[in-house]
């Protein structure tokens, strides 16, 4: 099982395979280069550091990096936003400072909540834990995914979906991207808890039976799943593009309400809407 450590030495490994020398500034010599990205002692001289202690770092023998350290490897190693956040999250873990990781989401779904997405409709919507579990929805967000309300409710999963499911394989365009994003943001969610049994099953899952899945895991992006939009080419709706909000609920241990939209009057909307189920005709006296 991993160690925080280890899991930080991974983390820099994978992104220092990243960078090129040009990207860096640095000339790229001559002869075969045998390491992708740069190589240790180029991004050590890049920090400031010596060889020796990054070397340490990155093996996981050393676990009390600095601020200013783990500032100026991510100026290194050309990390901002999430994956910077990611680097100093890492380094709190193998130094000891953190010592709760967060906690694995709660699976019970609050009934305040479950009345809201109700409320939502007809715009899809639903809940998804930390891993991206999902949990409720309303019946929109029910019929955006078709087949992923077939499988046993261990099993549903949203980026298991998007990988294994022959639907969730279609239904997002470009696929790519989608998928992209999905296991970046599993990356962040899971780096400060690597060890989490849910986190550890759905990742080897995922590596066993989809090779994109593991050449993607292994770029290692992050991203915190916030706003933007989607393109879905949904087999019984048409396509659709739509915008979603996500918003994380509190005191849930990780879980987000995932609403999606689309401007009125539009053809998206149209698609949109006819994911709601037409009622039932009353039956005849």
């Amino acid at each position: 099982m991993a160690t925080t450590g280890t899991e930080l030495g991974r983390y820099l490994r994978a992104r220092r395979a990243r960078v090129t020398p040009a990207e860096a500034g640095l000339p790229a010599g001559t002869g075969l280069r045998r390491t992708p990205g740069l190589r240790r002692e180029e991004l050590a001289t890049l920090a400031g550091v010596s060889v020796d202690y990054y070397t340490r770092l990155e093996r996981g023998r050393e676990t009390n990096p600095s601020a200013a350290v783990i500032d100026a490897l991510a100026r290194a190693l050309r990390l901002t936003g999430d994956a910077h956040d990611r680097l100093h999250d890492l380094a709190e873990l193998a130094s000891g400072r953190l010592t709760e990781p967060h906690p694995t989401s709660d699976q019970t779904v609050r009934a305040s909540t479950l009345r809201m997405l109700e409320a939502l409709s007809p715009l899809p919507a639903y809940v998804v834990s930390r891993h991206s579990y999902m949990l409720a929805a309303n019946a929109p967000g029910r019929a955006l995914m078709p087949g992923l309300w077939d499988w046993p409710p261990e099993q549903r999963n949203v980026t298991r979906y998007v990988f294994l499911h022959p639907v969730g394989r279609e239904l997002y365009q470009p696929w790519e991207e989608t998928v992209a994003q999905s296991v970046a943001h599993l990356r962040a969610v899971g780096g400060t808890d690597p060890d989490s049994p849910q986190l550890t099953s759905l990742v080897g899952e995922l590596l066993l039976k989809s090779p994109d899945f593991a050449r993607l895991w292994e770029r290692y992006d992050v991203r915190e799943r916030g706003g933007g939009s989607k393109t879905f080419a949904h087999p019984k709706v048409g396509p659709m593009t739509l915008t979603y909000e996500v918003m994380q609920l509190a005191r849930t241990g990780g879980q987000r309400l995932v609403a999606y939209q689309a401007p009125e009057g539009t053809p998206d909307e149209a698609a949109m809407l006819r994911l709601t189920p037409a009622p039932d005709p009353s039956p005849k006296e």
